[in-house]
């Protein structure tokens, strides 16, 4: 009995410790992105000839494993964090490689592996993953004389880009390659690598652009949308424009029914429409939250490691956050990146809730002198 006790006290210990903030708005998102797959899923599965419910049962089920992960990982020691970090990751290139070899190829990628009669994209958990396990190599090469730890983080980094080439995957390999620059930003690299850098990130675009056929036709489209298939975009914008402060009403959207990617890429559209302005602001503004709050945290740490790893997976929220709302808005050029909790998707539901389980373990303790741990 005092065993159960005790184990009840640390645990809620542990609760207490948690940034309230962090964690109130993740459970906000996940709230919202429900809503917002019961307004556009059964939508998307009429028009794909699945039961009407498809979507909607499929997040349901994803759902409380998500929230399962956020608060085991949370509730994690620091030490017991990074280790699974390494596992995950570990697990991650592993599945990676399964999708070269035996993964189907879909419009020229392969991204999906079936694990147990479950389709998994094993590239959603290298993210968060990688930007704790860099940020340890990172460190370790940082504070340790004469450590190889530096070498290890590059070298993770360029496997781990090399398997998203492979499948292609240029919106992955973006969202990594800013959580690695991040992270050495961080870590305090001299400005002449910072500027090397950044020129190499430039160089990318054309690279990308010349040898990347799907890469090239929708930065086409982007930078001239007249001759080619910008309808997705061209609705969503429409629907926007006329959204108005408090939207038509829950389920009574039309622009779920004629986008074909209204539950995942363009999910921000079905917000607006349904649930206007006021509504979608809060989404948008949630995200602002927690990109100035995990901010805040990076630079109020006492320790070297957490100032990384967290720094990596607030880049990692905020550039998928971007990718998604621009593409939305017609700022960018258009990308299948979800938006975090709110866009369908298990795999994508399920490493969010890790990266912000991970912030959440990180973070819980910072009395801490400046070191590793």
């Amino acid at each position: 009995m005092k065993r159960i006790t005790t184990f009840q006290q640390n645990i809620q210990n542990q609760f207490r410790s948690l940034d309230r903030g962090i964690l109130y708005s993740a459970f906000l998102l996940m709230f919202c992105g429900i809503f917002l797959t019961l307004a556009a899923g059964p939508a998307v599965a009429e028009r794909r000839h699945y039961a009407w419910d498809y979507f909607v049962q499929k997040q349901l089920l994803f759902m409380p494993v998500a929230f399962c992960t956020l608060i085991f990982t949370a509730l994690l020691p620091g030490k017991q964090a990074r280790h699974l970090s390494f596992l995950v990751l570990l697990g991650s290139i592993i599945g990676m490689i399964g999708v070269l070899v035996f993964g189907a190829r879909f419009q020229g990628a392969a991204r999906w592996i079936s694990v147990a009669g479950v389709s998994v994209q094993p590239s959603e958990f290298v993210k968060p993953a990688f930007a704790v396990v860099c940020a340890w190599f990172l460190a370790r090469g940082r504070l340790i004389q004469h450590s190889k730890n530096t070498l290890w983080a590059w070298g993770t980094y360029l496997i781990i880009v090399g398997l998203l080439l492979l499948q292609p995957d240029l919106g992955m390999t973006l969202t990594v390659s800013a959580i690695f620059g991040a992270e050495l930003f961080l870590s305090g690299i001299s400005k002449w690598l910072v500027g090397g850098l950044v020129g190499l990130g430039v160089a990318a675009v054309p690279t990308a652009y010349l040898c990347f056929s799907h890469a090239r036709a929708r930065i086409d489209a982007f930078l001239n949308p007249e001759g080619h298939n910008t309808y997705q975009v061209a609705k969503s914008m429409e629907t926007l424009k006329n959204a108005g402060w408090f939207g038509k009403g829950p389920g009574e959207g039309i622009v779920k029914y004629e986008l074909p990617d209204a539950h995942t890429d363009f999910i921000l559209a079905v917000s607006a429409e349904e649930f206007g302005f006021l509504i979608t602001s809060v989404i948008i503004l949630t995200f602002c939250y927690i990109v100035w709050k995990g901010t805040k945290l990076v630079y109020s740490s006492n320790r070297y490691f957490v100032q990384l790893a967290v720094g990596g997976l607030i880049t990692q929220i905020a550039v998928q956050a971007i990718i998604n709302m621009g593409s939305t808005l017609k700022i960018l050029p258009t990308k299948g990146m979800t938006l975090p909790f709110i866009s369908y998707g298990g795999s994508s539901l399920i490493s969010v809730a890790l990266c912000f389980g991970l912030i959440l373990a990180l973070t819980k303790e910072r009395t801490f002198s400046r070191g590793l741990e």
